[in-house]
């Protein structure tokens, strides 16, 4: 994939400046001297800085230093290493440079070094972090690649990359020449990238036996790893302090009431030091926010001032020490609360820590592949997700543990690893993915978990549906087009069908913000009133879909007319909208854009607002969304899925809520089985058009409803109509032969 490159920190090609000891030699046989005794960075050639020496103290104090010959004799040795390892080992930081020396010393024979992550924050703050501890600039030597950012150069030698990339990766590179290192890291995260790197590699490192593959990941994997892989070489590496765990029996049936307790008495105590909250959700993140701002605002100013960071896994953010310069700003002593949920723990990157509150439960979305939606479900978290979390304090010889469960929870409820995500995810995106590397000969995948077989064959019928398959189960051309879009293959298949309709322009920008964080800022309590009258200023009469296309239109305008980009800011500030979302909406929009260009697609100018252009945006959408559809059975908001029994409601934030006017039929973007049954994103369609674009084969395997007896009597009435209509064509044009783009 072709990302979009933003502007890198420090990715200009000047040098480095010498140390403060060589600036004022002025040139004297002295300083002449002093250069020639200095020690050269055989990366760029330059002399190391002091910075270096710094920090070069710091990483031999990491558990991992002690185990570095080690790995670089069985890095010598062996193809595929296993690397065991707690979290603040320092195998993350560590490991890919020793790769980087590895790779240096047969002169980058077979390549660079990649290292995935699963994390977006994580694979940008490694990358800064080892570039800086390397004395390097990052974007040249090291550099980062996650979605729709790219900072690096075709010379750059350790990449830090999210997994999904490396996965993108190889659909043009399947045996992933330019790497000589592969390193998959966060292995026990269990993500669908990784699994399918794991099982796509065995067959790539086959092909070439002088590539090499490490695999990091916590202790609690090791057994399944050395069973998936074989008898391969393993460093363990242990941590130096032991962490001490505090269970609370009793807090789990109150634990929010826990939760705020342990804060103000761990703040009162005059301990110092950040304390960590492990929540189940994103909601319990929003309200736990509120709540401890309110009430720290009470609190004695003499204890320092308690600073609440919300941290959102899936939101480009992570918590990292406070710089010296900041340190030197604030006087006043500073604690954080970070309030985070599941899949949070590989962002506290932060030797601050000292206290670490885990409620032990998570809300996790698992999908289900008969009614094609996810299930928002609580659970307890597992053994290796508590063991990772306390984990965070090993470099504290003094942190704490608050467990707000028993022991007996942990050794009773908690199953010891981590579900993997391919047992619980939808799996169209990766069953495209798969048909497409099959066209290179990388087919075959063995899984470390075997997915589900009635969720494969429900991807497959999808991709049968969207037209990405042909008669023989291969990719069609719809399909080979459609993976080119890092998108769901929902969304690809609806830009294709725009380019039928003369609405790119218009769909690129619904696939951005859709694909963006919600653009919408999270709420404090009492701003709810003032929100809704400013976002009431964006609402189309049309739908949801057409809201986004205004509220980018409307950030754009502001971009190009703003003096600064500190008035933009303030815009979104003032209207609620979330400038960070919609900077990234720009980012992902300008990249599909060059794919449309770059596989030379048609593309139209913009006609936005036209009753022709609204009616072709419905149209493009259903092309891809005919799925998710449902209708109003009541009159009273009560929307029945058409492909299942499930009721659901529009958020309170639709067009339609707001405006208190709901169509009978909606197509819609998102919808989670949960407490509110919300269907996210909606816009109504006739049922006319779903009829005239939806395949006939889905709707005959559609079951039985009293919606589906009203379409059928729609395409009833259609039926001598169209007929008609062709037989007229074919009198006036009975020779042309010229297709447009056709959608199915």
């Amino acid at each position: 994939m072709e990302a979009a490159a933003l502007e890198c920190p420090n990715s200009s090609s000047e040098k480095r400046y010498f140390p403060e000891s060589l600036d004022s030699s002025d040139g004297d046989e002295e300083g002449i001297l002093a250069c020639e005794d200095l020690e050269l960075n055989p990366f760029d050639g330059l002399p190391y800085s002091s910075r270096y020496y710094k920090l070069l103290k710091e990483r031999e104090d990491l558990p991992i230093w002690k185990e570095k010959y080690s790995f670089m004799e069985k890095l010598l040795q062996s193809q595929i290493v296993i690397v065991s390892g707690d979290a603040k080992c320092g195998k993350s930081s560590q490991v890919p440079q020793w790769c980087a020396e590895y790779c240096l010393s047969i002169d980058y024979r077979h390549g660079g070094v990649v290292c995935t992550q699963v994390h977006k924050p994580t694979a940008v703050q490694l990358a800064l972090r080892v570039a800086d501890e390397m004395d390097v600039n990052i974007g040249h030597e090291v550099g980062y690649v996650i979605p729709f950012e790219n900072c690096c150069t075709s010379e750059t030698i350790l990449r830090y990359c999210t997994d999904d990339m490396l996965q993108r990766e190889m659909m043009s590179n399947p045996f992933l020449g330019s790497y000589g290192v592969i390193i998959l890291d966060d292995i026990h995260e269990r993500s669908m990238a990784t699994d399918v790197l794991l099982g796509l590699l065995k067959d790539v490192l086959l092909a070439r036996p002088e590539l090499k593959l490490i695999i990091n990941s916590s202790p609690h994997l090791i057994n399944k790893l050395s069973s998936y892989y074989g008898n391969v070489p393993l460093i363990q590496v242990k941590n130096k302090h032991p962490v001490e765990a505090v269970y609370l029996s009793g807090a789990q049936k109150e634990s929010f009431e826990s939760i705020l307790r342990l804060i103000f008495e761990i703040h009162h105590s005059g301990e110092k030091g950040d304390i960590v909250v492990f929540l189940a959700c994103e909601q319990d993140i929003e309200k736990a926010y509120e709540i401890v701002c309110q009430e720290g605002s009470n609190l004695n100013p003499d204890l320092g001032e308690l600073v609440v960071v919300p941290l959102y896994p899936k939101e480009k953010c992570a918590l990292f020490k406070p710089n010296d310069e900041t340190e030197k700003r604030c006087p006043v002593y500073q604690r954080r609360v970070v309030l985070t949920a599941s899949s949070g723990e590989s962002l506290i990157c932060s030797n601050t820590v000292k206290f670490v509150i885990d409620v032990g439960v998570e809300r996790r979305k698992v999908y289900n592949p008969r009614i094609r939606a996810d299930s928002l479900v609580t659970q307890p978290i597992s053994q290796s997700q508590a063991e990772t979390r306390k984990q965070i304090l090993s470099a504290s010889p003094s942190g704490k543990l608050f467990c707000l469960y028993s022991e007996e929870f942990a050794s009773r409820d908690m199953q010891p690893l981590k579900p993997a995500e391919m047992q619980e995810a939808n799996l169209t995106s990766m069953v495209l993915f798969m048909k497409r590397v099959d066209i290179a000969g990388l087919g075959h995948c063995d899984f470390m978990n075997r997915p589900a077989p009635e969720s494969l064959m429900q991807a497959l019928e999808d991709l049968d549906y969207l037209a990405a398959l042909d008669n023989d189960g291969n990719l069609s051309e719809f399909g080979i087009i459609m993976s080119e879009f890092p998108l769901d293959p929902q969304l690809s298949k609806s830009i294709l069908a725009s380019c039928e309709f003369d609405c790119v322009d218009e769909m690129l920008t619904i696939a951005a913000m859709v694909t963006a964080p919600n653009c919408f800022s999270h709420l404090p309590r009492g701003a709810e009133e003032a929100a809704l009258s400013c976002w009431k200023t964006f609402l189309h009469p049309d739908g949801d879909h057409f809201t986004l296309i205004n509220i980018y239109k409307a950030y754009q305008d502001m971009t190009l007319n703003a003096a600064s980009e500190h008035c933009v800011e303030k815009w979104c500030h003032d209207y609620f909208l979330n400038c960070s979302a919609l900077r990234t909406a720009e980012v992902i929009r300008a990249e599909l854009l060059e794919i449309i260009k770059r596989i030379e697609l048609p593309y139209t100018e913009p006609a936005f607002g036209s009753k022709e252009n609204t009616l072709n945006i419905k149209k493009a959408l259903l092309s891809g969304y005919f799925m998710q559809i449902a209708r109003d059975v009541d009159g009273a908001g009560n929307y029945l899925m058409l492909t299942h029994k499930q009721v659901a409601q529009l958020h309170p934030l639709s067009c339609y809520s707001v405006a208190r006017k709901m169509p009978e039929w909606v197509l819609f973007h998102k919808f989670s089985i949960a407490n509110n049954n919300y269907i996210r994103t909606a816009s109504e369609i006739a049922p006319e058009l779903f009829m005239q674009l939806a395949p006939q084969y889905y709707f005959s395997n559609l079951p039985p409803s009293e919606s589906k007896d009203i379409l059928q009597q729609v395409m009833d009435h259609l039926s001598p109509i169209s007929t008609s209509k062709k037989e007229q064509m074919c009198d006036k044009c009975p020779e042309t032969t010229e297709q447009r783009c056709s959608v199915q």
